[in-house]
């Protein structure tokens, strides 16, 4: 008689185990979800973008390609989103300065409103004279080639995503116009001079934007972090410093964000960036001096004062990267639709409206539904960011994008944004032996010292560091390698 409440007992226990199991396998099938949803809202916005250009471009015998075009500008919108705006974000929110949904939220706007109100509305015929359109024989080769183009950056953008590398999509649809335009027309329809230029930025872009970043930081550290008396060091200095990026932004916007409403030259950019950052310099001195008050004498307390120009900054340069990069997703796009249209390929392509809305829903999209992974990635995983920092970093983007404008260097806002979050922490590792070797502090040799633990005494992840260098140097000629091939396919089901 004992032996059944034995037995009742052993089939509750194996009731909990399989109900045990069957909870696990709802949790998985819960994260398993999550990216399925992601790619389900994305793909129903690629069928939806398509579908807009079939009834904004009209009936046509072209339709079914600009349908086809359509969708794969609304794929590379996603990347864009997805990869590029991670370099905006991900300093503030790495020093926690903004959450991850405040983030996202900021950057939708700012994103949305720089791409409709400052986009760049005239692209040349095939992305900044990288390929000779007079080299293409007919208006359905060049088509063909844009497309190739178009799907080539969009797939390498989604590769670097998916395996956590912030890349240049603006490298990436340079890279796929090259391929195909090879493809279509050889190596002699390539502008070499400007592609030597583009290879040149892929050293400059990082290094300028490292150097600048860390110059801030070390201004920041001595005049302010070191000082004795850190709170009256931050009311003389943080005005100032407030100042000189509001200023910067100012001549950055007038320079590369507004061209779409009006044009200004270098030095009327930076006369109107000078009188913004002396009249923000002024308005700031008696409202960092109220927000200093009752602050503790340490370097937690100065996080506070750079919280808010963080958050500022990062909402400016979303709305500058809307304006400038949405054409790296719909300007091959334009170019189709005009070819299509008209059949006119030789001359500067215009930007139909319905087509930067695609670039700019497809952006914020892509933001909304992948972004956090790469936000974190620059945010926190390169290395350990604080609002001091990331300031560094925000304000290196745009004064790197106004020096590089002024030089005619062609540079990439992923490269800088990351340069700079690089040029902080190795500032930060060099900056730390100085000062141990200043207090007579004896540094461990290499031989005493375990490969792990070496690791973990750095400051910059040097994993992180080869990989991301590595995507680098490999975007252009990946994206044309893709591109190409993707050209013969498409010229072998065409033909």
């Amino acid at each position: 008689m004992t032996q059944e409440p034995n037995n009742d007992a052993r089939h509750l226990e194996t009731l909990d185990r399989d109900l045990g199991r069957y909870s696990n396998l709802d949790k998985l099938g819960s994260y398993a979800a999550r990216p399925m949803v992601g790619t389900g809202i994305s793909l129903a916005f690629i069928v939806l973008a398509g579908l807009a250009a079939a009834f904004l471009f009209g009936q046509s015998t072209n339709t079914f390609i600009v349908v086809i075009a359509a969708g794969l500008g609304a794929y590379m919108a996603l990347n864009i989103g997805a990869n590029d705006v991670a370099n905006n974000m991900g300093p503030a929110v790495g020093a926690n300065a903004l959450s991850m949904g405040g983030a996202i939220a900021i950057a939708v706007v700012f994103e949305s409103a720089g791409a409709m109100i400052a986009g760049g509305d005239v692209v040349s015929t095939i992305a900044k004279g990288i390929v000779s359109p007079e080299s293409m024989q007919d208006a359905s080769t060049f088509i063909w080639a844009m497309m190739a183009a178009l799907l080539a950056a969009a797939l390498w953008v989604n590769l670097a995503t998916w395996i956590g590398a912030p890349v240049s999509t603006t490298h990436s649809v340079v890279g796929g116009v090259m391929g195909a335009g090879i493809a279509a027309a050889g190596f002699a329809a390539v502008n070499w001079p400007t592609m030597t230029k583009i290879a040149a930025s892929w050293v400059i872009s990082p290094v300028l934007g490292g150097l600048v970043a860390a110059a801030f930081l070390a201004l920041i550290k001595s005049r302010i972090i070191y000082q004795d008396d850190k709170i009256a060091a931050a009311r003389r200095w943080v005005p100032a410093l407030v100042g000189i990026m509001g200023g910067t932004f100012a001549s950055y916007l007038a320079l590369k964000g507004l061209k779409k409403i009006f044009k200004i030259d270098l030095t009327t950019a930076l006369a109107i960036g000078l009188a913004i950052g002396i009249l923000i310099w002024l308005v700031m001195i008696p409202i960092i001096r109220k927000q200093s008050i009752g602050l503790e004498n340490r370097n937690k307390s100065l996080k506070i004062l750079f919280g808010i120009p963080l958050i500022v900054s990062a909402a400016l340069l979303s709305f500058a990267h809307g304006a400038n990069d949405v054409a790296n997703a719909v300007g091959p796009l334009a170019a189709i639709v005009q070819a299509s249209q008209s059949g006119d390929f030789l001359a500067a392509v215009s930007i139909p409206f319905w087509v930067m809305m695609i670039g700019a829903f497809g952006i914020s999209f892509g933001l909304f539904l992948f972004g956090p992974k790469l936000i974190r990635m620059v945010g926190s995983q390169i290395t350990k960011l604080n609002p001091m920092r990331a300031y560094c970093v925000a304000l290196s983007a745009a004064i790197t994008v106004i020096v590089a404008s002024w030089l005619g260097l062609p540079v990439s806002s992923t490269h800088i944004a990351v340069g700079a979050v690089f040029g902080v922490g190795f500032y930060r590792e060099w900056d730390t032996k100085r000062r141990m070797r200043k207090a007579h502090v004896e540094l461990p040799s290499a031989a005493t010292v375990a490969p792990e633990e070496r690791g973990h005494r750095k400051l910059v992840r040097r994993s992180h560091f080869m990989t991301i260098i590595a995507a680098w140097v490999i975007t252009v000629p990946a994206a044309a390698i893709l591109s190409g091939l993707i050209f013969f396919g498409i010229n072998m089901i065409a033909g």
